[in-house]
């Protein structure tokens, strides 16, 4: 999915150093409430999102980055989604659903339909584009879900962008009706594993978390991963902490299981994990890289496209003149690379209308930060 803010602010991410937490495993820690931002949108995807990742206070959980939590939105009565052909690098991108349906084409050729309880996961690698829209007709009437991005590292950044669709995701039921669903990565719930086979590059876990009014549930993780929990609705408390809705509430690494819990109202939240990121990564708009030189030359490379596409030859085939890799047969059958149409991002085919052009690049350079621990 992406960032369609018209002036997104350039961001320095990283992991910084992380102190276990001060109980034993299996002990209660220090749970850090992080408050949501509500980001507008605007262009053809007019709605506002609540912005959780990254912020000022933390700016990665393992190597999630990005976390916007939107809907109910009404789309029964308009065009609902609507996002142009729009470019990604450096990132995965996990589609996750609540409520509603979207459809999904790239570069890469796929056309895929989400739905709750399903997982679309794009890798970019080095340049990926792609579309996003609610079915055309019949559809549910309410969209409501979240949109994460993990960063790759460095060693992954070059590499061709691929697509997975999940649609048999392993899910555990509790006797009150309990339920969690894996995205990505293991965890267990009662001494059984769930584990994901979607493809992810470093130490990492994604679930969502359904309680009925009353119940918790207790979940082994990794003592090596940092966690969060993203609150979609219901009164939930993390560790015994009352997590406000579209807040998230952060525990440290060192602890090798985490509790949620319902109070008078049904919960359902998303638990985020993964090992501290161990690298410093720029984002800006949909873009991740290791500088701003990084995100600069993406986006005059998607630019060359846009005016390519506009019918202006003389932006062909890439502002930054790279070679373009072609298409290459692999042990899993044949993925194509970024560009094989000739240019970095490839093209989506059968979307009805332009791809969408970038904002303008601040020219301010950033000085890399680190986050407060």
């Amino acid at each position: 999915m992406s960032n369609l803010e018209t002036r997104p602010r350039e961001e320095v991410c990283a992991a910084g150093s992380h102190a276990p937490s001060s109980g034993t495993p299996g002990t209660s820690p220090r749970v850090e409430i992080l408050d949501h931002r509500q980001v507008p949108l605007g262009g053809t995807r007019a709605m506002d999102v609540r912005r959780t990742l990254p912020q000022r206070a933390r700016s990665l959980v393992g190597a999630w980055c990005f976390l916007d939590h939107y809907g109910p939105d009404d789309v029964s009565t308009s065009d609902g989604m609507q996002v142009p052909p729009h470019p990604h690098t450096g990132l995965q991108t996990v589609s996750w659903l609540f409520e509603g349906e979207i459809l999904h084409r790239d570069s890469v050729g796929s056309l895929q339909t989400v739905r709750p309880g399903e997982l679309n996961l794009m890798t970019a690698g080095r340049g990926i584009s792609h579309s996003e829209e609610s079915p055309a007709g019949l559809r549910p009437p309410l969209l409501h879900g979240v949109q994460l991005w993990v960063a790759l590292p460095g060693d992954r950044l070059g590499d061709e962008p691929f697509f997975e669709h999940h649609g048999d995701l392993p899910l555990w039921s509790g006797p009150r009706g309990e339920r969690v669903q894996v995205l990505v990565g293991s965890l267990s719930v009662g001494g059984v594993e769930l584990r994901s086979t979607a493809t992810v590059f470093t130490p990492l876990v994604g679930a969502q978390v359904d309680l009925p009014a009353g119940a918790s549930v207790q979940v082994e993780v990794d003592p090596r991963f940092e966690h969060a929990l993203l609150v979609d609705t219901g009164d939930a408390s993390f560790e015994g902490v009352l997590v406000p809705v579209a807040s998230l509430g952060y525990v440290e690494p060192g602890c090798s299981t985490v509790t949620v819990s319902a109070g008078e109202r049904p919960v359902r939240a998303v638990l985020i994990g993964g090992e501290p990121f161990a690298e410093e990564i720029v984002m800006w708009w949909n873009f991740v890289g290791r500088s701003h030189d990084d995100v600069a030359a993406a986006r005059a490379d998607w630019m060359a496209q846009v005016e390519v596409a506009q019918g202006d030859e003389a932006g062909a085939p890439g502002a930054s003149g790279a070679e373009v890799p072609v298409p290459v047969p692999g042990d899993g059958g044949t993925r194509y690379a970024a560009g094989a149409t000739g240019r970095r991002f490839g093209e989506v085919v059968g979307y009805d209308g332009g791809p969408l052009p970038a904002p303008v690049l601040p020219d301010i350079r950033l000085v890399p930060r680190r986050r407060p621990v």
